[in-house]
């Protein structure tokens, strides 16, 4: 029978996991009265975090391969504003704009990817010159908020209900009406992204070329890998899973406005680190980063059932499980130094 090796990386996933259930679990049992134990209630922080889910899947590509990316909360914010003012102001067709929304994510990862890989520029200098023509162009296209309404495709997919099958989580409301889960079709898109990202991460040479890149850049080039071609290509798949998410997270809101999404890199950064994926690069995966955003989502939750606590306390709660992930990461890199020793 073959033994299976449990790594420090699964070690991260299983306490990433296992803080999730702990949290939610908790919630369930303080707040039942206030519905925390419904179906619905999960669903609803997928809901509210799908766009979320794809920006941090490409953020932990990114990372993956020892790289940053923090113009992710820009582009979102100037994805909203081009869909809210395309739609509400030039009367152009909601399918013509997202496509043109995804267009620009990818031009924008190549510039982004071409300036970090080629030119040698540093992530961080690189994505924030990104983060501010984001955020300005955003400012250009319209300064004011625009609310999407004229749109019947748009609109139609902000509202739709795909119900949980065969009445699973199904309850009766305080005034005797059935309430069947649903999930929005934003749920479906990011639940497709994290497969797809899943699946490429393991099983193709491109995403074994990611890992590669991030453990060990002169050892990947001495495999005959080309570091600088997959390291621009990352950041063109990160920027176009952020358009995917802009898109998802202007359903949500069915909005643009100039402060939209800030600090949503911040969140895309912490749900990654959260999951498992190291900040130097190499180690990480998809999966830790999805309950790595559900971790957010769920303290977000709570602290609404709570009522009385101030907004501020799920980034001061985040912010203190961050330290505490990063603090893991390097007792087990030290670990894993006195082992090779």
């Amino acid at each position: 029978m073959k033994k299976v090796k449990i790594s420090s990386n699964n070690i991260l996933l299983l306490i990433t996991i296992a803080l999730f259930v702990v949290m939610y679990g908790l919630g369930c049992v303080v707040y039942a009265s206030k519905g925390f134990t419904h179906l619905q209630t999960f669903l609803n922080v997928l809901i509210n975090n799908a766009g979320l889910i794809c920006v941090a899947a490409g953020t932990t590509c990114v990372m993956l391969t020892g790289g940053i990316d923090i113009s992710v909360g820009s582009v979102v914010a100037m994805d909203c504003m081009i869909l809210a003012v395309g739609m509400e102001q030039k009367g152009i067709s909601s399918v013509v704009l997202m496509l043109l929304v995804l267009a620009i994510g990818l031009l924008f990862g190549l510039v982004q990817g071409y300036l970090i890989a080629y030119l040698k520029i540093q992530p961080f200098i690189a994505t924030m010159a990104g983060m501010f023509f984001a955020r300005g162009m955003t400012a250009v296209i319209s300064t004011e908020q625009v609310s999407i309404v004229s749109d019947k495709l748009f609109v139609g997919l902000s509202n739709a209900k795909v119900n949980i099958p065969f009445g699973i989580g199904a309850y009766t409301n305080k005034k005797g009406i059935l309430q069947i889960p649903y999930v929005r079709p934003t749920v479906i898109v990011a639940i497709l992204v994290v497969v797809l990202i899943y699946l490429m991460l393991k099983y193709t040479k491109f995403g074994r070329s990611i890992y590669a890149v991030g453990g060990n850049q002169t050892s990947a080039t001495l495999m005959g890998l080309n570091v600088a071609k997959t390291t621009m290509l990352t950041y063109v798949l990160a920027s176009f899973l952020c358009s995917i998410g802009g898109i998802c997270y202007c359903l949500n809101t069915m909005s643009g406005t100039t402060t939209q999404a800030s600090g949503f890199e911040m969140d895309a950064i912490s749900s990654a680190v959260i999951g498992g994926t190291l900040l130097t690069g190499g180690v990480g995966n998809i999966v830790g980063t999805l309950f790595g955003v559900l971790i957010n989502g769920t303290i977000s939750t709570l602290v609404k059932s709570h009522g009385k606590l101030n907004s501020s306390w799920p980034n001061i709660i985040t912010a203190i499980l961050l330290c505490f992930f990063i603090v893991l990461q390097a007792i087990f890199a030290k670990i894993k130094e006195a082992k090779k020793a």
